[in-house]
């Protein structure tokens, strides 16, 4: 593949929200939404309690269909009628309770439903090798795929959650607060890990509270607030402040004010 080539499949939008509108009864959860997502990037979805991020996950993963709206998949609009029809379009979302069974080993977990099959019995074989494949493609830090879940760390645990995800080739990966019970040292881990999902070419939407992990891997920030798009950053052009501003809704009487202030100052002539 030329250079070229590789920008362009990069380039290229995996995923697009377009007015996606979602009602419960007299609530409005979200209005008018709109997110893009391209391979080989990270978008992080961020807000406040109550802006809206569970839903859009939720309607992203098919478990709630939007009232209003299209989602746009490879480049054709989809209807994503359930959890298994987003994956099998190749969406494959993490949730932050991880779904893993603590009783059964890291193969069984990875393939929880999709066990495959060599003639009428299971292939453990193939599954533990491709198990050990996935692994490795994530430089996980796993000792065994054979020993139980609820052995694991913590940061272990949301690599297997990570990698079960990528069982069927999908394209786009959400991950849903992938950091948020973890320590230091798992937080790092989980970050690299999203580092090498992204560098492999998927497209990975990162909804996360945490704005220094959010600032550490992701390429562009969507803000949520109330329901609705409040705004979008390139993570190298915004600082802390500005993303707790966008978040809670205080950027005319925070930011604003003290941009202002600075600029009367610049401006006033010198006594």
């Amino acid at each position: 593949m030329t250079m070229t080539t590789e920008m362009s499949a990069r380039d290229e939008v995996a995923l697009s929200l377009a007015g996606i509108t979602k009602r419960f009864g007299a609530v409005q959860a979200l209005t008018d939404v709109h997110l893009d997502v391209r391979a080989g990037e990270v978008v992080a979805l961020v807000g406040d309690n109550g802006a809206g991020k569970s839903t859009l996950v939720k309607v992203i993963s098919g478990v709630y269909q939007p009232d209003e709206g299209d989602i746009v998949y490879a480049g054709r609009k989809v209807t994503v009628s359930g959890p298994s029809a987003a994956q099998h379009l190749g969406v494959a979302t993490v949730f932050q309770d991880l779904a893993l069974c603590d009783n059964l080993d890291v193969v069984a977990n990875l393939f929880l439903g999709q066990e495959r099959l060599l003639g009428p019995i299971v292939d453990e074989v193939g599954m533990e090798k491709e198990a050990w494949r996935l692994l490795r493609s994530l430089s996980a830090k796993i000792p065994s795929v054979r020993i139980p879940v609820a052995s694991l760390s913590g940061g272990q645990r949301q690599t297997v959650a990570i990698a079960r995800s990528l069982v069927g080739a999908p394209k786009v990966v959400m991950l849903d607060e992938p950091t948020a019970a973890l320590g230091v040292a798992q937080t790092a881990e989980v970050l690299n890990l999203i580092e090498r999902l992204r560098d492999s070419g998927l497209g990975v939407i990162l909804v996360s509270h945490n704005m220094a992990d959010v600032q550490a891997v992701a390429d562009r920030i969507v803000v949520l607030r109330l329901g609705r798009n409040e705004a979008e950053f390139n993570v190298a052009d915004v600082t802390t402040a500005e993303l707790v501003a966008a978040i809670t809704g205080a950027s005319d009487n925070v930011v604003a004010t003290r941009s202002a202030r600075t600029n009367v100052k610049k401006e006033s002539p010198d006594e």
